[in-house]
């Protein structure tokens, strides 16, 4: 799940004169009629998970400590003092589990691989056979049941002995650690996974965890943070060209050694917020599509075109990094499809041919205040992660923008939740969640209208199957169809789970679950 801002793209956009505040949508929720009938035949529908944020076991059966794991240990870090230490115990309850998956009904599950549990020294040390066991009975009971599992390779996790020995993504020693990584997986898991996804959010990972230091490993300097080493300016950027040279090694070795034989596809993952021009005028909505450039064409334009965006290379010059002639060779055209996290829409405005009335770190970071409204109108409703806004048409408008700068390459929407704004412990009313209900309503029925504009989406998975450990917010933000009872670890339905349940069997229930 996507935390936080792009502040490093906050930065770039500060130089290159943006700002950007939460876009206007809907002022309450409404009802939508939305059925699984109106998506193509073979769309696929599922839930998402990732291993750090529901695994727990920690130390157990042979992993070691990751990246994580040693940042909880810091105080302050986490929220509340949380961590991943015990998670939601799916290590232990993967079987309850999965069970739980098929009770839904969906066509998919997408979850990742904990790179600590299967490599716990990364290519310093042994395969970890526990590890390798405890994956094989997911993917077996999944397929069992029906279920198609999406592997993501890598979800922010990794040894933390990679960061002590070389500094992790930092040097170059990190794409050959990754492709290791990945190669295992292949090796391992490869004749039952037909789906995988290299990284997720490369984009988002970087930013936080090298711009604005809130993410491990805490690097970050002044104005964007208060870390004890790092530079927020170039640190970014060789962080993001090592990552992507790490996905298009592992690519080029699965499409010569691996995707014939084993009969699978590749992708990766990326943060996708939707910018839209602050008011109609050609310098806003320049701005908006240079501040699309730097996130989600920052992340796909070298792995589908073989380079960054002219629009980076334009403001930044000699401070992104180059890519060789061979590497540009093996990088374009190195994705089989695009994984889209979407959560929300904002506004763009510029600041190159106009004043923008701002102060203090808010004007150095190119941000206003979220609960501002434009004109009167409210803007949009909050998701519980402070300025996250439910905009539902900006699904629609960044599939459309794929679709556009993309050649309509095909696309899966790999997350897209909801987290209820009010913090409220009374689990009964955690349960009754119609807030949630709606929002999938309007995202769903945006997609489905992007696909009937001939966008190639080719499936829907819910962020998340359960209420997990949500990175450096801990447990306060809730996103599950599950609620999890932290002192039982019990699994209890939310009535999204049932509605889900029902508009997967297209049960004209799940359209009047409200007013019942």
């Amino acid at each position: 799940m996507r935390i936080g801002f792009p502040r490093w793209v906050c930065s770039c956009s500060f130089f290159l004169g943006l700002f950007l505040v939460d876009s206007k949508t809907h002022t309450s929720f409404h009802e939508e009629v939305i059925k699984r009938s109106d998506f193509p035949d073979g769309f696929l529908f599922g839930v998402a998970t990732s291993a750090y944020q529901i695994e727990g076991a920690y130390l157990e059966d042979g992993k070691s400590l990751n990246n994580w794991d040693v940042f909880a240990l810091s105080p302050g870090n986490i929220e509340n003092g949380d961590n991943g230490f015990i998670a939601d115990d799916h290590y232990h309850r993967y079987l309850e589990d999965i069970n739980i998956i098929q009770s839904l009904g969906v066509d998919a599950y997408r979850f990742s691989i904990s790179w600590s549990r299967v490599l716990p020294r990364g290519r310093f040390g042994d395969v970890n056979p526990n590890g390798i066991l405890f994956y094989n009975k997911i993917l077996d009971n999944l397929l069992f049941r029906g279920i198609r599992p999406f592997v993501t390779i890598y979800h922010y996790d990794f040894p933390e002995e990679l960061e002590d020995r070389y500094g992790s993504w930092l040097s170059p020693l990190m794409q050959e650690d990754y492709v290791h990584f990945a190669e295992t997986c292949f090796k391992n898991f490869g004749d039952r996974v037909k789906d995988w996804f290299t990284m997720n959010e490369p984009n988002l990972f970087t930013q936080m965890g090298y711009e604005k230091g809130t993410y491990p490993p805490s690097r970050c300097s002044p104005p964007f943070g208060n870390c004890s080493s790092g530079n927020s300016d170039i640190e970014p950027l060789i962080v993001m060209h090592n990552m992507l040279l790490a996905h298009g090694k592992t690519v080029k070795l699965y499409r010569r050694d691996y995707q014939h034989e084993q009969g699978g596809s590749i992708g990766i993952v990326v943060d996708c917020f939707m910018y839209e021009p602050l008011t109609d005028n050609d310098f806003d909505q320049e701005a908006a599509n240079r501040i699309l450039a730097f996130n989600i064409g920052w992340a796909l334009d070298p792995l589908i075109f073989g380079d960054y965006p002219s629009e980076m290379r334009k403001y930044l010059g000699d401070q992104l990094p180059r890519f060789s002639s061979d590497e540009r060779k093996f990088m374009k055209d190195g994705i089989d499809f695009i994984g889209v996290n979407h959560y929300a829409t904002l506004y763009a405005k510029d600041c190159i041919h106009s004043i923008c009335s701002l102060s203090g770190s808010r004007a150095i970071l190119g941000f206003v205040d979220a609960s501002k409204e434009r004109d009167g109108i409210p803007i949009g409703a909050p998701t519980g992660l402070g300025s996250l806004r439910v905009v539902p048409r900006g699904i629609r408008e960044v599939i459309e923008y794929l679709k556009k700068r993309y050649h309509n390459k095909p696309m899966f929407v790999t997350e897209n939740g909801y987290s209820d704004p009010k913090v409220d412990d009374q689990v009964q009313n955690i349960l009754q969640d119609f807030d949630r209900i709606e929002f999938h309503k309007m995202y769903m029925s945006s997609l489905a209208q992007a696909i009937r504009d001939g966008a190639d989406v080719r499936g829907y998975f819910v962020w998340t199957l359960m209420d997990d450990f949500e990175w450096r917010l801990g447990y306060t933000p809730r996103f599950g169809l599950y609620y999890i009872d932290h002192q039982t670890l019990n699994r209890i339905p939310k009535l999204s789970a049932k509605w889900y349940q029902d508009f997967l069997k297209n049960n004209t229930r799940a359209l009047e679950i409200q007013d019942s």
